[in-house]
């Protein structure tokens, strides 16, 4: 069995100290020292045009007070992620008056997120969102860098990755197939963030119209052998899997593991262990509590519970987690109004088939 002992808990937005009415979408890294750095996006509401990045930077000594770090008037920012080598960090995030039209930017900072350089376009002169679209980027074993993306129109959802020979200078796009359907699915019982105007599109035909796969969670098993879970709007986690490097991609898959349309992510042990965060409800746009952690030791075949990281009402969505030798850091979003920082030391456990594992292997039809 994998077993973790829970060294810090926190919100990091304390009662009068969170200058804004909303906040969603973490990142998370860690630095060294023992420091971290939270990057989420906050403001009114989603897509208002007072939504800015924040980051709140944590240490040995405790937790500094959020800071507004990049915004623009009028100008919705959304989805930062934090990719950390050292003290060299970079951040991508999202600019845009919706998802539909948002665009990727870049700032980098070689001081632990003190100072930034000025943000610009990853891919300059490229309309789609390029890069990482909500989960980290991870470094293979060639020492490329793979980023997993996403794009959404009116009807479709589809997932990509970005491959980086030379340190996030220049990207190069594989698109992961899927076929699409037709018509509305609701399923399931609603997140009661959609009554109360959360998401960015509050018309609910646009909304259930929606069909596919987005933001991706990446991981590689062996040199050159990438995989990737996937939110979906079709009440099931999704796959795919790369047997060169990210370079081309299997079409997208149904795993046996719920999914509610809402985001997850998933972090590789130094052992090869694999750690999921995700809410653990089947339905389009399904309600987003609880939040657990699961566990594979078979390259997500088969998943063992771990944790119930929140089992309350409301919504606890949205997580970001990290591996560090021996340390998980992980961030979720709660109840838009808080963002909860948790850090577990990871012990115990030979690799095996955990026999109350949940079988995820699906089936290769994406029907």
């Amino acid at each position: 069995m994998m077993h973790l002992l829970e060294t810090e808990r926190r919100a990091l937005l304390a009662t009068g100290r969170r200058p804004f009415e909303t906040c969603h979408a973490s990142t998370v890294v860690a630095l060294p020292g023992g420091r971290r750095l939270v990057a989420f996006f906050a403001g009114q509401r989603e897509a208002a045009g007072d939504t800015a990045i924040w980051l709140c930077h944590g240490g040995p000594s405790g937790w500094e007070a959020p800071e507004r770090c990049f915004a623009e008037a009028g100008q919705p920012h959304w989805n930062p992620v934090l990719h950390a080598e050292g003290d060299e960090i970079w951040l991508f995030y999202k600019v845009g008056a919706s998802v539909h039209e948002w665009t990727t930017r870049i700032a980098r900072s070689r001081d632990g997120g003190r100072s930034w350089t000025s943000p610009r376009a990853l891919v300059p002169g490229d309309p789609a969102p390029r890069g990482p679209v909500k989960n980290k980027l991870i470094v293979l074993s060639d020492g490329a860098w793979l980023a997993p993306g996403s794009v959404e129109d009116d009807r479709a959802w589809d997932a990509f990755t970005d491959r980086s020979v030379d340190g996030g200078i220049n990207w190069e796009r594989s698109d992961v197939p899927l076929t699409h359907r037709s018509g509305r699915s609701d399923t399931g019982e609603p997140w009661e963030g959609l009554a109360a105007d959360a998401l960015w599109e509050t018309d609910p035909a646009r909304v259930f119209g929606w069909d596919g796969v987005i933001q991706p969670t990446l991981w590689e098993s062996a040199p050159g052998s990438v995989h990737m879970l996937l939110r979906s709007t079709r009440g099931r986690v999704y796959r795919s899997d790369s047997r060169d490097g990210g370079r081309s991609w299997a079409p997208a898959y149904k795993t046996a593991l719920p999914n509610n349309n809402s985001g997850l992510d998933l972090a590789r042990l130094p052992d090869g262990r694999l750690l999921l965060a995700y809410n653990p409800v089947e339905g389009n746009w399904g309600r987003r509590t609880p939040l657990s952690l699961v566990g594979s030791a078979d390259q997500g075949q088969t998943w063992q519970p771990v944790l119930q990281l929140e089992t309350g009402p409301g919504e606890f969505s949205y997580p970001a987690i990290v591996a560090a030798d021996d340390t998980l850091h992980l961030t979720y979003t709660a109840n838009r109004t808080d963002i909860i920082y948790r850090r577990f030391l990871v012990s115990d456990a030979s690799p095996g088939t955990v026999e109350a594992g949940i079988p995820a292997s699906g089936t290769a039809d994406n029907q």
